[in-house]
């Protein structure tokens, strides 16, 4: 079986383990660039519109950076993919834990509760300047966690990395996840079925 991509090239411009191994799981091949922005510069009231706002100052920076001209002349489009996420807790948004003492009091809020992720991602084809967006949304419910669970998981450093210290694949986390509303890959911060929809559109 030919790989997917052999009429475009994709550039996923995201340092996120978690994306790329979802995007290779969507068998396909791409480069990886990512966007040195001041993400607490964008501020906005809604989370569906702060992800995007994020996503799309993250595509700017990138093919400021790419001579976009040079991908207008070839063959083949080049596609550009990138995405932001937040977790959203009783109304209010959080972004990556700044402290580990502000890691343990988000872990601590979902302990036999529940937040959600919403996700964005952006398609740009560098090729025609094609910008395809959209958002996703996924629920998640905790059983209690253990503080042991929690001070481990701080300890290893991985929730200090992540949108609102919210890791559901951890091994550790995993037996304390009660349910999730929606796909593990768009609480992983990169939904499939919508990044694959965004690709389409934007060829």
């Amino acid at each position: 079986m030919a790989a997917k991509t052999e009429s475009f090239k994709i550039i996923l411009g995201s340092s996120s383990l978690p994306r790329q191994k979802i995007l290779a799981e969507m068998g396909y091949e791409f480069t990886v660039m990512t966007a040195d922005i001041d993400e607490k510069s964008i501020r906005k009231e809604k989370p569906e519109e702060l992800v995007m706002a994020l996503a799309e100052a993250k595509a700017e920076a990138i093919t400021s950076r790419l001579q976009t001209s040079e991908y207008e002349k070839d063959a083949e489009a080049t596609l550009l993919i990138t995405a932001d996420q937040v977790v959203v807790h009783e109304g209010k948004i959080r972004e990556k834990p700044s402290s580990k003492e502000e890691a343990r009091q988000f872990i601590k809020d979902y302990s036999g509760g529940h937040a959600a992720t919403i996700g964005s991602v952006l398609v740009t084809n560098l090729k025609t300047g094609t910008r395809k967006g959209g958002w996703d949304k996924a629920e998640i419910y905790f059983h209690e966690i253990p503080e042991e669970v929690m001070e481990n998981l701080i300890k290893e450093g991985i929730v200090l990395k992540v949108a609102g210290g919210l890791v559901v694949e951890h091994p550790l986390i995993v037996p304390f996840v009660e349910a999730v509303v929606g796909t593990t890959d768009s609480v992983m911060g990169l939904p499939k079925a919508l990044t694959e929809k965004l690709i389409q559109e934007a060829l």
